[in-house]
């Protein structure tokens, strides 16, 4: 007796198992309709304080799925903190650096691009600006 129908069963067993795991990390990354803040402000939307992004830094406002980032002549860019790859919202903000929960994928705050893969595709870019010390993002910013 070799033993392998026993290995053959534990084989599919663990199969099995790990399937329904696998589907809710898929479901996980949609991104899509699940409620929640839309993917990017469908107006202008006011983050927060002037004050809250320094020179050379960046800002997470995950409520409004968010990046700013202030270059050191004072000017100001915005993102969509959305991953590009699989749609997930991006909670994580280290220095500069996006890093998406989901498979991992990075970008820089600044400029939007891919530091490292899966995501291929960059940051969606959204106007901002700062009216009356206030951050505001989003159309017609």
């Amino acid at each position: 007796m070799s033993g392998s129908p026993s290995a053959s069963r534990r084989t599919v067993l663990r199969g099995a198992a790990l399937t329904p795991v696998a589907g809710l990390g898929l479901a996980a990354c949609s991104g899509g309709s699940g409620g929640g803040a839309p993917a990017t402000p469908t107006a202008p939307v006011v983050l927060g304080a002037g004050s809250e992004v320094s020179r050379g830094g960046a800002q997470l406002y995950q409520d409004q799925n968010v990046v700013v980032s202030r270059a050191e002549d004072g000017s100001l860019k915005a993102f969509s903190s959305i991953c590009t790859h699989a749609g997930c919202a991006i909670n994580k903000l280290r220095g500069t650096t996006l890093v998406c929960p989901c498979h991992g994928s990075e970008f820089d705050a600044k400029t939007g691009k891919v530091l490292r893969a899966p995501a291929t595709v960059p940051l969606h870019g959204l106007s901002v600006e700062e009216k009356d010390g206030k951050i505001v993002a989003g159309p017609g910013a």
